[in-house]
């Protein structure tokens, strides 16, 4: 049985707390430890909470458990099988995508899907199904995995595309039970660099038609966007496009050695960053700066850590936001929903909300995970500071706005949205509560954000949208 540590406090990577005990490996073999954490779920008593957490980097409560204890993936490190005949890798699911291109895109392959992160477990992909820079493209995470073994507390079993559960653990944030290892599929690219073309836009409806005219001609797109912006420039932003760069594109310098590959971290953020730091005046002024020295129109050469992971190589860097934290919101209208994202672009505006981290994508076609956030449309992430100044209720609003237009908000981002509004959002949670229900019917694996969702139960009443706007914000000055 694996032993129980004293309680610690775990954390989301927008710096809020919880108190779980770790479950600790008591024996080095990897299939004695699965062995026997499968036993310890087993044997679990009714009341028992247990949530498997990879790296910590959903910013809210996702990978919470208060209360309950915590296995971590990083203990599940031993299996990595790479068949190049197959492009396929077998890995256990502690291993981080970070390790996965440090091993393999020097010898050509690349992960089909990377968030904005390298530092996210193999199991925190799958159960996140994270999305990229090329979900118009190629999909979530899952579109890319042929197989996964998951300990529920009946088995420990290897669960494929054609079943139900496979499903409702893309995107179920490890509530169906603790992935062990995974099959994924990996790319073939010709150098570890990407052809960027980047273009700047002068408000958000520009940005909107040239993304809707320009994305399907590249693999990945991105826009930057200045959430401060006003007037005629509401949501000016920088747009890039990539695609991975062949050797011909490279010059001689890269050329000699086209699958270079190693990231390293540039600066340390203080263990406690000023309050002044990334305030509405600091912000403001990045903004402006970071919208000025943007080209008009540039085709260049970057890495690829420089394009996919740009803030990797700040260390710890949430906690520049200091002791208060900060929230990502991460929401996703769908497509004909663009008049909604951009007053919903005007709503952040006009509060002056401060984000130096804005980012816009537009979404292809959903994965059939029951709880997968992308859907066909846009989605808008914004990192904001805590002590932002009604925040709170402008959130509340937005929420209510973005269910109304069929849209929904992300679970790995999320801390504080109501359970009211999550039938609204993900319209196949029953489905999925009906497959969980089955697998662990003593709802063993649930954690903070499934507690405050009500994600288990069916237990939230109701409530019109109408009853559930007046209870969530009011009338205050943000309708």
């Amino acid at each position: 049985m694996p032993q129980l540590s004293n309680t610690q406090l775990f954390g989301g990577w927008g710096r809020s707390p919880s108190s779980a005990s770790a479950l600790l490996p008591t024996d080095e073999d990897p299939a004695v430890k699965l062995d026997a954490l499968a036993e310890f779920v087993a044997s679990a008593p009714d009341g028992t909470r247990l949530l498997a957490r990879g790296m910590g980097r959903s910013y809210g409560d996702a990978a919470n458990c208060a209360g309950g204890y915590v296995s971590t993936h990083y203990d599940f490190r031993d299996i990595f099988e790479f068949n190049p005949t197959s492009e396929e890798l077998r890995a256990s699911s502690g291993f981080s995508l970070d390790e996965i291109m440090r091993r393999l895109i020097p010898e050509g392959y690349f992960v089909y899907v990377t968030p904005g992160t390298r530092y996210v477990t193999l199991g925190g992909a799958i159960a996140a199904d994270i999305h990229g820079k090329n979900h118009h493209k190629d999909g979530s995470f899952i579109n890319h995995v042929e197989s996964f073994e998951l300990i529920t507390p009946s088995s420990r079993i290897e669960v494929n595309r054609s079943d139900p559960l496979f499903w409702a653990t893309a995107g179920g944030m490890g509530m169906t039970g603790i992935i062990t290892a995974a099959t994924i599929r990996l790319k073939k690219v010709q150098t570890s660099y990407i052809k960027v073309t980047t273009q700047k836009t002068l408000n958000v409806s520009e940005t909107i038609e040239m993304m809707q005219r320009l994305d399907d001609s590249f693999t990945y797109s991105v826009a930057w966007m200045d959430s401060l912006a006003s007037g005629n420039s509401l949501g000016r932003s920088v747009i890039t496009w990539g695609e991975h760069a062949s050797e011909a594109d490279l010059e001689p310098k890269l050329a000699d050695n086209p699958l270079s590959y190693g990231p390293s971290v540039k600066l340390k953020a203080p263990d406690i960053a000023p309050s002044w730091l990334l305030n509405m005046a600091s912000i403001r002024a990045f903004n402006e700066a970071w919208y000025r020295k943007a080209p008009k129109n540039k085709v260049s050469i970057e890495s690829i850590p420089a394009y996919f992971h740009p803030l990797d190589a700040v260390s710890d860097w949430n906690r520049l936001y200091g002791r208060t934290g900060f929230l990502q919101y991460q929401f996703q209208v769908p497509l004909g929903q663009e008049e909604t994202l951009i007053s919903i672009i005007h709503r952040f505006s006009r509060n002056r909300t401060p984000s130096f981290l804005s980012v816009l994508k537009r979404f292809g076609p959903s994965s059939s995970g029951h709880l997968s956030f992308p859907q066909p449309g846009w989605t808008l992430a914004l990192d904001i500071p805590i002590r932002t100044k009604g925040l709170s209720e402008l959130l509340d609003g937005i929420d209510f706005q973005v269910a109304e237009a069929g849209g929904r908000v992300y679970f790995a981002k999320d801390s504080r949205l109501i359970p009211e509004l999550v039938p609204k959002m993900y319209p196949r949670l029953d489905e999925w509560r009906d497959v969980v229900e089955k697998s662990d019917p003593k709802g063993i694996f649930l954690s903070d954000l499934g507690r405050r969702l009500s994600l288990r139960s069916g237990e939230v009443k109701k409530a019109s949208l109408v009853e559930t706007l007046g209870a969530a914000i009011g009338k205050g000055p943000n309708l």
